[in-house]
C-alpha cells in the first residue's frame, strides 16, 4: 500500500508523509524534477522565494534573485509561484522570460503558503534543517511601500540572514515587513 501511495503521490507532484510519519513536502519542479522545500538536505537551510508572475514587484526582483541565488550556494533555494491557476507551461514561459534560475515550484493548492502563511509576492521564508523558521520577510528595502520605490537598497536583508546563518550566528532581524503584490 505505501508504494502505490508514493507512485500516486509522486506522479501527482505533492506528497506529504502519513501520520506518524516524518513530514515530507515532495513538490515538482518544471522539469519535473521532486524537490523537498521543507527539508534543505545537505544545504544550511532552504529559501522559499513566494513569487507572484504577474506581480511587477516579484518581476522586479528577479535579476536580484538570480544573484543571490547564484552567491548562495550553501542553501536550498526555491521560488513558489503562488498563482493557483497558473499552468505548467505559463509558468515555464515566465521563467524563460525572466530568466529565474532557481527551482522553480508551482504551489496550486497553497499547501506551502497556509504552511508557511506568507502575505504577498516577493516574501522570503528561511527554514532551518528542523523546519524552525530562521527569516521572514523581504529580500530587501528598494520597496518602502507599494508606489515607493528606492533606486537602491539601503538593507540587504535576506543576504544579511543567509550571511549570518553560514557563519552560524544567530539572524539579527528575523522577520521583517515584505511589501508586494497580495497573495489571494
Amino acid at each position: 500500500m505505501r508504494i502505490i501511495c508514493a507512485i500516486l503521490c509522486f506522479a501527482a507532484g505533492l506528497c506529504f508523509a502519513g501520520p506518524g510519519e516524518t513530514s515530507v513536502l515532495v513538490l515538482n519542479d518544471l522539469d519535473g524534477v521532486p524537490r523537498h522545500p521543507l527539508a534543505p538536505a545537505e544545504k544550511l537551510a532552504s529559501v522559499l522565494i513566494f513569487y507572484g508572475h504577474d506581480c511587477p514587484i516579484s518581476n522586479g526582483y528577479a535579476p536580484e534573485i538570480n544573484r543571490i541565488y547564484a552567491s548562495q550556494t550553501n542553501f536550498a533555494f526555491y521560488i513558489v509561484q503562488a498563482d493557483t491557476d497558473l499552468t505548467p507551461a505559463a509558468a515555464k514561459e515566465h521563467a524563460r522570460e525572466y530568466d529565474l534560475h532557481a527551482p522553480v515550484l508551482l504551489d496550486p493548492q497553497h499547501r506551502l503558503i497556509k504552511l508557511l502563511r506568507p502575505t504577498v509576492t516577493p516574501e522570503v521564508v528561511v527554514l532551518g534543517k528542523n523546519g524552525a523558521t530562521l527569516y521572514r520577510g523581504r529580500i530587501d528595502d528598494r520597496n518602502a511601500d507599494i508606489g515607493k520605490h528606492r533606486g537602491e537598497a539601503t538593507q540587504h536583508d535576506l543576504i544579511e540572514a543567509l550571511d549570518a546563518i553560514a557563519a552560524g550566528k544567530p539572524v539579527k532581524q528575523k522577520e521583517t515587513k515584505a511589501i508586494g503584490c497580495l497573495i489571494q
